[in-house]
């Protein structure tokens, strides 16, 4: 015998990823407003944030506040809930768990066998990459920059030979210290800086780090940020890469084959490599 179908106006049981828009209200996707039109309650970090996109769409449903601080015993009652409920978790702009809560909550769903569904839309990361015009083959998000200036700086140490275009998050008080900290850590990489992404003032300003530090002091920015830092210079990702080469090739081979392995994979000098590895050898 059949089990009887759910209504044709509910949703089935378990949590729902949904993407909020990041400043134009219109960026909401039709699947977001079916979704919280139709599930039976809405995790959220601020219920004021949400009821005021709720209200805007014309919908009306229980929400509950929802951080990753929320205790255990919060989030396994919200877990078991979702057994016979619909619940969708929406951060307060943008997509949940990209430097937004929701990853804990996930984890425990999947760990319960509660079905997890994810309804894409906007992500200031990927609209600040899209907007800056650096490279995007490949990308590292790094979420926040730490606050205190040695962390910062520490961070940024730590992937300056990533081969890849970095993007941060940060904020207008913030921003002048961060610019110093790339200035100071990779002073000719070619930085952007997005602000106010898909509002009214919306803004990207590229350059130097210099530059930009002296752009944002005679104009004080406003609003959330996207950072993005461009890849090194080829010839200094080619050297990360011959290292990691080396070092993985050292573990079975002699230093002189070492060095010709990679020098016929990567086109580089045998020599300079041969003197290079001799040093990691010895590191």
């Amino acid at each position: 015998m059949n089990e009887k179908a759910p209504p044709e106006d509910s949703l089935t049981p378990g949590l729902y990823i949904v993407a909020t828009p990041i400043g134009n209200l219109g960026d909401i996707t039709l699947r977001a407003v079916d979704v919280l039109r139709r599930c039976d309650g809405i995790a959220c970090e601020d219920t004021r944030v949400t009821g005021k996109l709720l209200k805007h769409l014309g919908i009306s449903r229980p929400m509950w506040r929802y951080d990753d601080h929320s205790e255990h015993r919060d989030r396994s009652r919200l877990v078991d809930s979702m057994r016979q409920r619909a619940v969708a978790l929406v951060s307060d702009a943008g997509t949940p768990m990209i430097s937004d809560p929701g990853y804990r909550l996930v984890n425990d769903c999947r760990a319960e066998g509660i079905p997890v569904t994810v309804v894409p839309g906007a992500c200031a990361a990927i609209a600040g990459l899209a907007l800056s015009g650096l490279p995007n083959d490949r990308f590292l998000f790094g979420g926040f920059l730490p606050s205190k200036d040695k962390a910062r700086r520490e961070a940024l140490e730590e992937l300056a030979g990533v081969d890849a275009t970095l993007i941060f998050y940060d904020t207008a008080p913030r921003l002048g210290k961060s610019l110093a900290a790339i200035a100071e850590t990779l002073p000719d990489r070619e930085v952007a800086v997005a602000r106010e992404l898909t509002k009214l003032h919306e803004e990207l300003r590229r350059g130097l780090p210099a530059g930009l530090i002296a752009y944002f002091e005679a104009n004080p920015p406003k609003g959330e940020i996207v950072l993005l830092v461009g890849p090194p210079p080829e010839s200094v990702a080619r050297e990360e890469d011959a290292d990691a080469m080396l070092i993985d090739a050292l573990r079975t081979m002699k230093v002189s084959q070492a060095a010709a392995q990679v020098a016929k994979a990567t086109g580089m000098d045998r020599k300079t490599l041969y003197a290079r590895a001799m040093e990691l050898r010895s590191a």
